[in-house]
């Protein structure tokens, strides 16, 4: 089962901020500066904790993941905005 995640991260070095930046565009929808929406398997969340795990500077950075529920639950409710609505893009399959 999907699980809804929030993902922010704090980066001391610009170089690593632009690298964790790359690798959380192939993750998720990225919300804010340093802000991804990420629907995951359990599997997924593992994969990207490693690398995540493997770009940060354990006593300079932090990344914090945050689960709302599952992709088909309650996780769109808990998201609220003020200002702009939150637009999350669909990630489903694509057939052709």
């Amino acid at each position: 089962m999907r699980g809804t995640y929030i993902v922010s991260y704090d980066i001391a070095d610009p170089k690593r901020l632009k690298k964790v930046f790359k690798l959380m565009r192939n993750w998720g929808d990225h919300l804010q500066l340093s802000v991804f929406h990420c629907e995951l398997s359990p599997e997924e969340l593992l994969r990207l904790e490693a690398e995540l795990t493997d770009l940060i500077n354990s006593t300079e950075d932090q990344a914090m993941i945050a689960y709302l529920g599952p992709a088909c639950g309650r996780a769109e409710s808990a998201i609220h905005t003020c200002g702009k609505p939150l637009v999350i893009s669909s990630r489903g399959a694509t057939v052709v």
